[in-house]
């Protein structure tokens, strides 16, 4: 290895600088040492790989530049690898919207599906391909209008509320209706078909998971629930993405606020066009749904069910109507009858309620006259004593039921003697005075 040799001129020296007076050593250096140094790294590979094959800085760039692209493409596999277009090579960076992003990283079959990671490894692979530094490095001639639309793409892709816009319109990502004579070549037709049209759909639902259409083993409830969900839509799409750029001067604010109610329009339009373009797609789809004619089949085979075994039903009742009718009938009259003997036995038994009653009230007043209203005997009874004994008499009558008029009566009956006519006419106004009926003292010549 030749040696170069290098003359540096020392540093000038201070005016007015002695070295015997300033000079002060500090320290003393160490042995030299003469040791073997071995040469590492990159740079050392680098430049042994370029000696061993005898290459020059940049044939090694070229080489090594595309060998790092296919390490990439054989470590990424084939979830994210796609052949690419000439054309879309050709793209005019400018045009930025009207390209499709997921083809431009190579993620055509993900589309809104793809993930951060899927699109994170498919720009990393675009761009070791298509950077300017490495297309000039393997000597191509291609300009940097399609690294431009990578970026752009991969801008918009990892930005949520950009990449939103975007998978609102992207119609690329739509599956077509199929036609009716394709849907109905065969039974399972219509669902292979038909179903991933709705699976495409339901990404613009603002509720998920959103109901699919299902086979022809789903019940009528999970049908119903469908097209109930289908026919009521909510779609989050808001076409913010086609519109038309404002311009982003101070100055013209005139065509600045024409320009938003411009695009303010424009969405709507597309939001009421989307609306209808999806119900007549559900229209379609509800036209063409065996199960829905077998469901209306069973519900008026069931509706005539139901009509005889109504009719029967209305005969049954009918007939158990007209039957607890005479038997309620002759009921009331068998309750009639029993209510008039009821009532002329009633009455006779009110009847000698009452006779007894007055019979009681003869004894109880005769018991007080036969025992010489209780005085003793050869002493003659005034007629105020007599006023008082009876309307005592009558006042005890008063407070007692014909029971215990009945009771007391049996007890003075045949007694003559005033002191047990008495004792017994005490007891009983004892009784109701303790009863609460009678106040004491309210009685005064039965009870003393």
């Amino acid at each position: 290895m030749a040696m170069a040799q290098i003359s540096l001129p020392l540093p000038v020296l201070p005016e007015g600088w002695s070295a015997p007076n300033d000079f002060k050593a500090i320290g003393t250096l160490s042995i030299p040492n003469q040791r073997n140094l071995e040469p590492v790294g990159p740079h050392f590979l680098a430049h042994a790989r370029r000696k061993r094959h005898k290459r020059t800085f940049s044939e090694d760039e070229r080489i090594q530049a595309n060998e790092n692209v296919k390490k990439v493409e054989e470590d990424d596999g084939g979830d994210i690898s796609e052949a690419e277009d000439p054309l879309m090579l050709a793209r005019d960076a400018k045009d930025w919207k009207g390209q499709d992003h997921y083809a431009v990283l190579g993620l055509s079959k993900h589309r809104y599906r793809a993930t951060d990671s899927q699109i994170k490894r498919a720009h990393r692979k675009k761009v070791l391909r298509h950077h300017p530094d490495k297309r000039a490095a393997t000597g191509s001639s291609e300009d940097d209008s399609f690294f431009k639309c990578i970026q752009k793409a991969f801008e918009i892709l990892t930005d949520p509320v950009k990449r939103r816009q975007y998978d609102s319109v992207d119609e690329n990502a739509n599956v077509d209706p199929p036609s009716k004579k394709a849907a109905s070549k065969s039974p399972s037709a219509f669902y292979k078909l038909w179903g991933p049209v709705f699976e495409s759909e339901a990404r613009f639902s603002k509720t998920q998971p959103a109901p699919l259409l299902g086979n022809d083993k789903s019940t009528k409830e999970e049908v119903e629930e469908f097209y109930n969900f289908w026919f009521n839509f909510e779609s989050w799409r808001s076409f913010e993405y086609q519109d038309e750029d404002v311009p982003d001067d101070n100055e013209n604010r005139d065509q600045k606020r024409h320009v938003e109610r411009k695009n303010n329009n424009a969405r709507k339009k597309k939001k009421t066009e989307d609306t209808a373009r999806l119900r007549q797609l559900v229209d379609d789809c509800l036209a063409g749904d065996e199960r829905i004619k077998k469901f209306r089949k069973e519900a008026r085979a069931g509706k005539d069910k139901k009509r005889l075994d109504r009719e029967a039903e209305e005969k049954r009742v009918a007939d158990e109507a007209k039957k607890a009718k005479e038997e309620k009938e002759k009921l009331v009259k068998e309750k009639e009858e029993a209510e008039k003997v009821e009532k002329a036995e009633g009455k006779k038994a009110k009847e000698a309620a009452k006779n007894a009653a007055k019979k009681n009230k003869r004894v109880l007043k005769g018991s007080v006259k036969d025992a010489n209203y209780l005085l003793p005997d050869g002493q003659e009874a005034g007629a105020k004593r007599i006023d008082e004994i009876l309307g005592d008499v009558e006042l005890v009558m008063g407070k007692i039921d014909n029971e215990e008029l009945a009771s007391l009566a049996g007890k003075l009956g045949g007694l003559k003697l005033a002191e047990e006519v008495g004792g017994i006419w005490k007891e009983e106004v004892e009784k109701l005075e303790g009863e609460g009926k009678l106040k004491a003292g309210e009685v005064r010549t039965l009870g003393s």
